[in-house]
């Protein structure tokens, strides 16, 4: 039940993506027929593409991106022992919940502080347009506390390392 309901989630947050990415592309086309067949350039759309691409860059990595299909450097984490994969995986997600979590307050203020101010074109307030970023910084930290609790996600062709190997 609890999976099924993930995987729901899961390609709702795919589709969500894919949306986004259909309005950066229409957008795009919209502009080149507005410029180049009409003569009548327009902002909108250039606003519209990056609003679009600012959520759903922000949006695939809290929602969309699986945590193998995550860029990593191990240059360190790849020639250590399974245990101590373990210990740099735990350092790395430590790190990142105490940043993030210390990044929130500050994060939050500037964001609520952003309805002031309103978008060029569109006329979409900016607290609306940043929101994202709270929802990514908690997807990261919500991503890290897991990873603390279950462990680093195993390489690729490599076994999972069970809890008692600790």
């Amino acid at each position: 039940m609890l999976r099924r309901t993930l995987d729901s989630l899961h390609r709702f947050a795919e589709a969500v993506a894919a949306a986004l990415l259909a309005v950066i592309f229409v957008a795009f086309i919209v502009q080149i027929a507005l410029r180049y067949l009409f003569n009548w350039p327009v902002g909108w759309t250039t606003e519209l593409s990056l609003a679009a691409w600012l959520w759903l860059v922000l949006w695939g990595a809290a929602f969309v991106l699986k945590d193998d299909e995550e860029i990593r450097i191990d240059l360190l984490a790849g020639r250590a022992s399974p245990r101590m994969r373990r210990l740099i995986g735990a350092i790395g997600a430590v790190s990142l919940i105490l940043l993030f979590g210390m990044s929130l307050p500050a994060s939050w203020a500037y964001v609520t502080f952003m309805k002031v101010e309103k978008s060029s074109y569109l006329g979409i307030r900016m607290d609306v347009m940043y929101s994202i970023y709270l929802v990514f910084a908690l997807a990261v930290i919500a991503r890290s506390v897991r990873q603390l609790v279950r462990g680093p996600a195993p390489s690729s062709g490599e076994a999972a390392l069970p809890p008692s190997a600790l």
